[in-house]
């Protein structure tokens, strides 16, 4: 087991689009930079065959891309992956560690001591999104609301997220895109109340029959954005188990709209 290097990402990147996961290059980068620790390959031969990344923000942490080759399935390496990343963010001071579990997943994280809070839906529609209006003078309430849904300060998360993509503020709520052109994700997303939430998403969302394709995660238990969504044209395309494990997180699903990632950072 040895740190997760730069040369490794399009190998990963490779058998995540086998998996038909939704991975992007930039993802693999951050996480390497801001926590390189607790970013781990097993190889054989010099080639890595299974993989997994972490990061750690001022008290929690994610585990997150989890991905062992088909052949090397059922040998222990995603398992002892898994105990070293722990093992780290444990070092780390990390108070509570989070992830995103299928539901075959689920029942070995709950053996790890980590406890179902929530479900996260991925919700997806065809159209366009617009370019945001955002500045760097709003970045201390997108960095005050995403801390009220998650009980945490993420501040290096959000910077990457607003670096990559286009920003739209309103006093009590913000939502970033990220991708291009045939593909767009709505993440982070968070409000204070429902009606900036939905004036974002009108400002931003043009429904278009033959458009791109726009997903966003976005947590079951808020109720609200799974009405907007449902009523503005989204469906649920899969779901999946959030969990996490140490100290239980100020967590506040009604500030969440969308998280920033695939389940693999929060």
């Amino acid at each position: 087991m040895v740190m997760f290097r730069n040369d490794d990402i399009s190998e990963f990147l490779s058998l995540a689009t086998g998996e038909g996961w939704i991975s992007e290059a930039w993802e693999l980068e951050f996480l390497l930079r801001v926590f390189p620790a607790g970013c781990l390959v097993c190889r054989n031969k010099g080639i890595p065959v299974a993989f997994l990344t972490s990061i750690k923000y001022r008290r929690s942490g994610w585990i997150g891309n989890l991905l062992v080759r088909m052949e090397w399935r059922g040998q222990g390496l995603g398992s002892a992956l898994f105990q070293r990343a722990l093992e780290v963010l444990d070092e780390a001071g990390t108070r509570t560690v989070w992830l995103t579990a299928s539901a075959s997943g689920r029942p070995i994280y709950e053996r790890q001591g980590f406890i179902a809070i929530d479900t996260v839906n991925r919700w997806q529609t065809r159209g366009r999104i617009t370019p945001g209006n955002g500045t760097a003078n709003g970045f201390s309430g997108i960095l005050a609301l995403d801390e009220a849904g998650w009980g945490d300060s993420r501040e290096t998360l959000l910077r990457a997220t607003i670096d990559r993509g286009s920003v739209s503020l309103l006093p009590e709520g913000f939502m970033i895109q990220q991708g291009g052109e045939n593909t767009v994700m709505i993440g982070p997303w968070g409000s204070s109340n429902p009606e900036s939430a939905t004036k974002l998403l009108e400002q931003r969302l043009l429904p278009e029959e033959h458009g791109s394709q726009i997903f966003l995660d976005v947590p079951a238990k808020n109720l609200t954005a799974s009405k907007m969504l449902l009523k503005k044209g989204f469906t649920v395309q899969s779901s999946t188990t959030l969990m996490y494990r140490g100290e239980t997180p100020d967590y506040a699903p009604e500030y969440i709209y969308a998280l920033a990632s695939m389940g693999s950072m929060g």
